[in-house]
Parts: C-alpha cells; sequence; structure tokens
C-alpha cells in the first residue's frame, strides 16, 4: 500500500505525460522502501494506516521518488551536489527509531 499515490508524484514532478507511470511507480515504492529503512518501521503500521502518515514523511518520500526519477544511476559526473537543507534526513529525524 504506497502511502503517496502516483497523481501525487507526478502532480509534485510536474509530469503530465502518462508514458512513465510504471517507471514512476516502481520509483514511490522505492522510496517508500528506502524511508521505512531510516525509520525503522513500515510506514503504514507505524502511523496507523496510510492515512495517519505525517505530511512531512510524505514529503521525504516525494523528494526521494522526484530525486530517483531525475537521477537513474548511481553516480553525477561533472556536477558539484550538496543535501538540500530540511531534505529526506531532516524531515524523517523526528519519528526515526533508533537502535543501539
Amino acid at each position: 500500500m504506497s502511502i503517496v499515490s502516483l497523481a501525487t508524484a507526478k502532480a509534485h514532478m510536474n509530469v503530465t505525460e502518462a508514458d512513465d507511470d510504471t517507471l514512476i511507480q516502481g520509483k514511490i515504492d522505492a522510496a517508500e522502501a528506502h524511508v521505512e529503512n531510516i525509520l525503522g518501521f513500515k510506514l503504514a503500521s507505524g502511523f496507523d494506516g496510510a492515512a495517519g502518515v505525517p505530511d512531512d514523511v510524505k514529503e521525504a518520500v516525494l523528494q526521494l521518488t522526484a530525486h530517483f526519477y531525475e537521477n537513474r544511476e548511481a553516480s553525477l559526473v561533472g556536477v558539484t551536489a550538496s543535501e538540500t537543507p530540511f531534505g529526506v534526513w531532516a524531515l524523517l529525524a523526528p519519528y526515526r527509531e533508533y537502535v543501539f
């Protein structure tokens, strides 16, 4: 069960065509799995259903989805990159389960 719909992700990325729908859905799935790994729990169960997932966590999924869609390789060449303030890690930090 996705917490971010295909339509929401496409609107976030300003994609209007249906050509990449399957690809984008795969990126959503990968982003949600990555967020679950960061947090240490399943999104829907950790927030009492998809409707209970906070907006900042959904924003982290959207940011990752867009990143995965725009950057389809493991590295960037010729680009100096830095993490965006209030990016994925900052959005997820309040919800992360720390286990030692």
